[in-house]
């Protein structure tokens, strides 16, 4: 075996082993490359692929619809384009592609797509690039593009999408629709899993740029020296091993784009982020000149602000710039007259995906579910739901069928409730019980703390300004002349 042949092997198992589905055409729309995650994706298995014509495989596309014909008749790359499509077998798939001309001594050879979220698909297109000029020894190329009118992220989210009965979250309805309206800069503000991407999507989607591309881009999940280049691009020469390309800016223009956990962005950057947001302008990293820009800047963080700036997180002058429209999303545990409501809309969730028909959880089911803190929120029920219905026998959701972190605190408290032939028997109402014991606890740790607020907050587990809403709406009064006097401190 030749040392082509071998690289040709090393190749295709590097292709073979990644996470993001791959799919190789010839010129003519034939597969001759078509990797495991492609096959897993599609409910296909490579042999029902590779060596047949693409629209035989997917005879929901047309040659004007299918990303990789496009690339094929046009020659050019296609970059985080979102497609649906239905395989011969009726899976239907929607996916983010990028899709770029295989080209070989100037002849086009074939195209290569690659289907996953935007933040993968963009590392993986680059790397395939750099892998078929390493193994190939074939020059590759970056060619830049414009954004208008491409899409980063489907769009998923509507206001209606977020479920809720709370007359708060009504209130942030309210004003997230009329902040759709503007083009104001808008900071939101919620526990991790409360939802801030339903709502930032649903800002956009809502908004006269529902059309232009939507680019999420969590600020903690790449490392610094990173990052910036990935917001405003690079140019060719501007470090060792950089070519020309676009930053995110650049690449959300006529959009929307999305900056999670903004207060794990470096400070230095933050200055930066701030000048392109008030000048409306990006410089490529080794670059002179300046791009203009027309991007719509959403940012989120999960840490009080208050908090982010006295422990010098985020900049004052960059929040008050993206502080212009101020969204908080109340955490799960503040609003537990949701939870059922939330549990019957993830049960009809999944029994569509799993084919179940599953009615409701069990009463001792939900007094756990009411019972639990929810340090995950919204997120960590409805992986709570779905674990679940992966168990469920029947029709109705048992409190066995919970995780544990949820049941572990509840089921022993449940013990000294006398029991009835039908299962528990409760002196009050579920939602006076809840408070009940609610303002025991906040009780507790104010007692605990000496009153005060800031204290006792740290043994809840809460912010603080969640313990001073909760002991108003809960009516805990200081009756001491004690308590009042370490409370003035």
């Amino acid at each position: 075996m030749g040392s082509g042949e071998v690289s040709m092997d090393v190749f295709r198992a590097i292709l073979d082993s990644v996470e993001e589905g791959i799919h190789v055409v010839d010129p003519e729309g034939k597969t001759i490359f078509y990797n495991k995650s492609a096959a897993r994706m599609e409910g296909l298995d490579a042999s029902e692929v590779v060596d047949r014509y693409l629209l035989e495989v997917f005879p929901s596309l047309t040659v004007a619809t299918s990303t990789l014909f496009n690339v094929l008749n046009s020659g050019k790359p296609i970059s985080s384009q979102q497609q649906t499509y239905t395989s011969f077998k009726g899976r239907k798939v929607t996916t983010i592609n990028s899709t770029l001309p295989l080209v070989v001594d100037g002849k086009l050879v074939g195209a290569v797509e690659v289907s996953r979220d935007i933040t993968h698909v963009k590392r993986m297109s680059e790397r395939i690039v750099d892998l078929q000029a390493e193994l190939l020894g074939r020059k590759s190329g970056w060619e830049e593009r414009s954004a208008r009118g491409e899409r980063a992220v489907p769009v998923l989210y509507t206001l209606d999408d977020f479920v809720s009965a709370d007359p708060r979250i009504s209130l942030l309805k309210t004003l997230a629709g009329k902040a759709a309206r503007t083009m104001s800069s808008v900071l939101v503000y919620g526990e991790t899993g409360t939802g801030k991407e339903v709502i930032v999507q649903s800002i956009h989607s809502a908004s006269a740029r529902r059309d232009g591309p939507f680019i999420a881009q969590n600020c903690a999940a790449v490392p610094e020296s990173l990052l910036e280049g990935l917001l405003f691009g690079t140019a060719r020469g501007g470090f060792t091993g950089a070519k020309d390309r676009p930053g995110l800016f650049e690449l959300a223009h006529k959009g929307t784009l999305y900056l999670d956990e903004i207060n794990a962005m470096p400070i230095d950057l933050q200055a930066k982020l701030l000048r392109a947001i008030q000048e409306r302008t990006v410089r490529r990293i080794g670059e002179t000149s300046v791009r203009r820009i027309d991007v719509r800047i959403i940012a989120s963080i999960s840490t009080d602000p208050a908090e982010a700036l006295a422990r010098h997180e985020i900049r004052p002058d960059l929040y008050y710039r993206l502080n212009v429209v101020f969204v908080s999303i109340p955490p799960l545990r503040e609003r537990k007259g949701d939870i059922a409501l939330l549990v019957s809309h993830f049960i009809r969730k999944y029994n569509r995906e799993m084919s179940l028909s599953v009615e409701r959880a069990s009463d001792e089911a939900m007094t756990a579910l009411q019972s639990h803190q929810w340090p995950g929120n919204v997120r960590e029920l409805e992986h709570a739901i779905e674990g679940a219905m992966n168990l469920v026998d029947g029709k109705v959701i048992e409190i066995s069928q919970l995780p544990s972190s949820i049941t572990a605190g509840t089921t022993g408290d449940l013990q000294h409730f006398p029991r009835g032939e039908s299962g528990f028997a409760f002196t009050m109402p579920l939602g006076e019980s809840l408070a009940a014991y609610e303002m025991t606890l906040v009780r507790a740790a104010m007692e605990r703390s000496g009153w005060n607020i800031s204290r006792a907050a740290r043994l809840l587990g809460i912010p603080r300004q969640t313990l001073q809403y909760r002991i108003k709406t809960l009516g805990i009064a200081q009756n001491s002349a004690l308590a009042r006097k370490r409370a003035e401190r």
